[in-house]
C-alpha cells in the first residue's frame, strides 16, 4: 500500500486507478440526473453567483449542506473568503436563470430585477421554489474542487403555493423539466 492511499494520510487512493480518464469520468457523469442549485453570496467588489449540481443535505440537527465549487471558478476566491451563502433550488421554471449564472461573473448579476438582498447581506433571487441561508461551517479543499460545508440558519419555502413548480434537473449536459425525462 502506498503512504497516499493509507488511512492514517486521510486520503484513500488506490494505487490503480485503471487508465480512467477525466474525460471518461466526466462522460459517465453526465447521465446522473441532479437538482440545479444557484449559491449566492456577498463580497466587497458585489454580489457573486454560480451553478451547483452538486448540493446535498448532509444532517438534520445540526442542520447542514454541502456542494462543490471548482478550484478554477471565477467565484472560489469570493466563495473561500465568505461567511454565508444563500442557496436556490431552482423551478423548472428557471432555466433562464440556470444559463444566465453558468455565463461569464459580469452577466449574472446584471438584471436587478431578478434578485433582491437579504438583511444578512446574500443577493437572493426571486421566484425560487425553496431557497436556504447558511454560515460557511467547513471548507474542505478536495481533488479539483473544494467541498463547501454550511450549517443552514434560515429556510424560505414556496412549495405550497398552487401550483408547485418542480424541480430543474441537469442532465446529460443539459437542463430539462421532469416530463422531459419521461421520453
Amino acid at each position: 500500500m502506498s503512504d497516499a492511499s493509507r488511512p492514517e494520510a486521510g486520503i484513500r487512493v488506490p494505487d490503480d486507478l485503471s487508465g480512467i480518464t477525466a474525460e471518461q469520468y466526466r462522460t459517465s457523469m453526465r447521465h446522473y440526473p441532479s437538482g440545479v442549485t444557484v449559491v449566492t453570496l456577498s463580497c466587497a467588489d458585489g454580489p457573486i453567483g454560480f451553478t451547483a449540481t452538486s448540493f446535498a443535505s448532509l444532517s438534520l440537527e445540526p442542520p447542514l449542506i454541502s456542494f462543490n465549487i471548482a478550484h478554477t471558478s471565477s467565484s472560489m476566491a469570493a466563495m473561500l473568503d465568505a461567511d454565508s451563502v444563500v442557496v436556490h433550488f431552482l423551478g423548472e421554471h428557471q432555466r433562464h436563470i440556470a444559463q444566465r449564472f453558468s455565463r461569464a461573473a459580469g452577466e449574472r448579476f446584471t438584471d436587478r430585477s431578478l434578485w433582491t438582498t437579504l438583511d444578512t447581506g446574500e443577493p437572493v433571487l426571486h421566484g425560487t421554489p425553496i431557497w436556504v441561508r447558511a454560515v460557511v461551517h467547513q471548507l474542505i479543499p478536495i481533488g479539483d474542487h473544494t467541498l463547501v460545508i454550511g450549517l443552514v440558519t434560515r429556510v424560505h419555502d414556496n412549495t405550497d403555493e398552487k401550483p408547485a413548480a418542480a424541480p430543474l434537473l441537469y442532465y446529460n449536459g443539459r437542463y430539462h423539466r421532469p416530463t422531459e425525462l419521461d421520453t
